[in-house]
């Protein structure tokens, strides 16, 4: 409770003991009794309760929230060129009244749910893209009034500015922004760019109508429902058309899995061959050597030597033409036969 509606309260109390002390006295003189102590004390309450009304009519207080015009019947225009701020202020009594005003911040909304906004049922916003596709928007706007431009709202607007300045401002912003893209960037691509877009045609629309936007809210984009369906089925068509893609792919990575399979017996088969060569070539490089080793090792007395004893194994008879010598002659090896 603030001192001007102290006041006030004590202000009525005194009307009301006047009245009172005013009705007890006529029934007094009516019947003849003494009513001089009680007129005296009915002309103070008058004079303490029209007091106490002009003070409490004089003074004004307003809330941390509010400012107020001055309604004057002493200035020229009408009202006084400063707005008072929050607190205790002075007034002439009967000759001038506030008008308080809320400075706190203000939602509107427009909304296609029933409940959500300040007008009863769908008073969601109809807008047309570029492309001519019909959508619904659902929004809201954060908004307040402009301290220092308090004198000039008052004058235009008063208590209209919401229904006349802040509802019209943001539906046609919202119109004129949605005609400019098409259906496809509005839900996508380019959502973000259109959000701004209209928060910058708000602001300036009620800035220059002595009020400030605080936030722009895009709740809800919906879609007629010839559209709606059209991008259902086109929903339908691409995740149909991503599955076949995903088997395709699922095939290409079976063919190149068999591939590498393949690939790798191929190879398997080319180090066996290649290992096989390499064997049998370490085996003759192999023989070879032996060879060389056995050939370098025979000398003329061996051959002889092996030459009688191979012989010796299987003789038991030897016939001897007449004329020559006992002991056969031996093979030549010098010679190389």
């Amino acid at each position: 409770m603030n001192i001007a509606s102290v006041f006030q309260g004590i202000a009525t109390i005194a009307w009301i003991g006047f009245i009172g002390l005013l009705a007890m006295t006529f029934v007094r003189s009516s019947r003849g009794q003494p009513t001089k102590g009680l007129s005296s004390f009915v002309i103070i309450l008058l004079l303490l309760a029209i007091l106490l009304t002009t003070v409490g009519v004089g003074v004004v207080f307003l809330q941390a929230d509010q400012y107020g015009v001055v309604i004057s019947a002493f200035s020229p225009n009408g009202y006084r060129a400063q707005a008072l701020t929050p607190g205790l202020h002075l007034i002439i009594p009967f000759f001038e009244n506030v008008k308080s005003y809320s400075i706190a911040r203000k939602t509107y909304t427009m909304s296609g749910t029933t409940g959500e906004g300040q007008v009863a049922g769908d008073d969601s916003i109809e807008a047309r893209t570029k492309d001519g596709q019909q959508v619904y928007i659902d929004a809201s706007v954060i908004y307040t009034i402009d301290p220092a431009q308090l004198i000039t709202l008052h004058i235009r607007w008063q208590d209209r500015y919401e229904d006349n300045v802040v509802r019209p401002v943001v539906r046609a912003a919202i119109r004129d922004a949605v005609s400019q893209f098409g259906v496809e960037e509005i839900v996508s691509t380019k959502r973000n760019e259109l959000e701004k877009m209209i928060n910058d045609t708000i602001e300036k629309g009620l800035t220059d109508n002595s009020l400030i936007l605080s936030s722009f809210l895009l709740r809800n984009i919906r879609f007629s429902d010839q559209y709606a369906q059209a991008v259902e089925q086109k929903q339908i068509a691409e995740q149909q058309a991503l599955q076949a893609k995903l088997v395709v792919e699922q095939k290409k990575q079976e063919a190149e899995q068999a591939r590498q399979v393949a690939q790798g017996q191929a190879d398997a088969a080319v180090i066996a061959a290649k290992g096989a060569a390499d064997a049998r070539l370490i085996q003759a490089q192999a023989e070879a050597e032996s060879n060389k080793v056995v050939t370098q090792s025979i000398t003329p007395a061996l051959t002889q030597y092996l030459y009688v004893i191979k012989m010796a194994a299987g003789v038991q008879t030897i016939f001897i033409p007449s004329g020559n010598q006992f002991i056969l002659p031996l093979p030549n090896t010098t010679n190389g036969q």
